[in-house]
């Protein structure tokens, strides 16, 4: 039996939607491969220096940013948080080494950013010749110190071009860069559905023949999502909204209050994504690379925003989401009911949901054979 340390946190909930989603896919494909998930803030929780100076742990001071929408200034901020995780690499190794030795994976595989020099050395000093695999779960990575580090021995699974071409400049060898078709979704956006799409919006109270959109801002929601559904509301352009919350229960709340004369079907904290997806017709939100990629995979046109305020390792996916044709890039949602009406216009929602069925992300089936490759496990 092999055994592969999956390795990720808990700052956003990609790196362990990824990390599970990938095991899942290994326990059905019947490989005879023990997977182990690892959080790493567990790991370094000794050495948190964000605790100590503010007690909250890094992923909590990320997660709470984001719940709060403190994002204005991240990209300079980031800076600065790279220096003092490199600052403590060294005093990092020997946390990560000892667990390593306890362990004794036969693959390390990262699904983190910023510490993947620390796993990688921390690797080659435990348990040398082991391979390490970085699965970037970013569309592109932000250099630098971000997914990519020069000069280490290791394998890069990247999900576009963009990360390829990056991986390759950075001076990394052809034969540890691999490329799928996207990022890893969670196996339940790729099951077949006979779901009744009419029946299930009456019973969410909306009109079966109304054009839907799905707003999702993340596991917290944002308030913004208020403003999309009043602008929508005014304009009488005529569609309604699914709109999930998260845990945000005052968002819920105020999402709720009466007085708006377009369905809307509020929900908050939820695993069922794919069934809302299943019933809406375009998608709006953040440019998560998660959640683009769900709407995509369900063939939901997206459209996003791009500004000051968002975070500077998503601002590229607005970029991807132009190149790919596959929606639309505001610089705020002050102009959304004209942005959806010329979205829904029966000629661009046509080309939109063709080129998203285009694209055909098969990652989480993909990866496993390439972490068999470079293991070599199947020669």
């Amino acid at each position: 039996m092999r055994k592969l340390d999956f390795v990720f946190f808990d700052a956003g909930g990609g790196h362990r939607s990824a990390a599970t989603a990938l095991r899942a896919v290994i326990e059905q494909q019947g490989r005879p491969w023990e997977v182990r998930l690892v959080n790493l803030q567990e790991l370094l929780d000794p050495l948190d220096v964000f605790r100590k100076l503010t007690g909250l742990r890094l992923q909590d001071v990320y997660n709470l940013i984001l719940r709060k929408g403190w994002t204005l200034g991240s990209a300079q901020l980031l800076r600065p948080m790279q220096r003092l995780i490199r600052l403590y690499r060294t005093r990092q190794l020997p946390l990560i080494e000892r667990h390593l030795r306890a362990s004794g994976p036969d693959m390390l595989v990262s699904f983190v950013p910023h510490f993947n020099r620390a796993l990688c050395e921390s690797l080659r000093n435990a348990l040398p010749g082991t391979p390490f695999v970085t699965i970037l779960t970013d569309i592109a990575d932000y250099p630098p110190h971000f997914w990519i580090e020069r000069g280490q021995e290791q394998h890069f699974i990247c999900g576009s071009d963009r990360a390829v071409q990056q991986a390759l400049a950075m001076g990394h060898p052809p034969e540890r860069v691999f490329a799928v078709s996207g990022m890893i979704l969670q196996p339940k956006f790729y099951e077949p559905s006979a779901l009744d799409r009419a029946a299930e919006r009456a019973r969410l109270g909306l009109d079966p023949n109304v054009p839907t959109g799905l707003v999702l801002f993340g596991g917290s929601g944002s308030n913004v999502m208020l403003e999309i559904a009043r602008r929508l509301d005014r304009s009488g352009v005529g569609v309604q909204l699914i709109l999930i919350c998260g845990r945000n229960e005052s968002l819920v709340r105020k999402l709720r209050a009466p007085g708006t004369r377009m369905p809307m079907f509020v929900e908050g904290f939820t695993k069922e994504v794919p069934y809302y997806m299943r019933l809406a017709d375009f998608f709006i939100g953040k440019p998560g690379p998660g959640s683009i990629s769900e709407a995509l995979a369900m063939q939901l046109p997206v459209i996003v925003e791009r500004n000051a305020w968002t975070l500077p390792q998503e601002r590229y996916n607005a970029d991807w989401i132009l190149e790919k044709q596959v929606g639309r890039v505001l610089p705020n949602f002050r102009s959304i009911d004209r942005e959806v009406a010329e979205l829904l216009a029966p000629e661009g929602l046509a080309r939109y949901r063709a080129n998203a069925a285009a694209l055909n992300n098969r990652a989480v089936f993909e990866i496993p054979e390439v972490l068999a490759r470079i293991a070599g496990w199947d020669a």
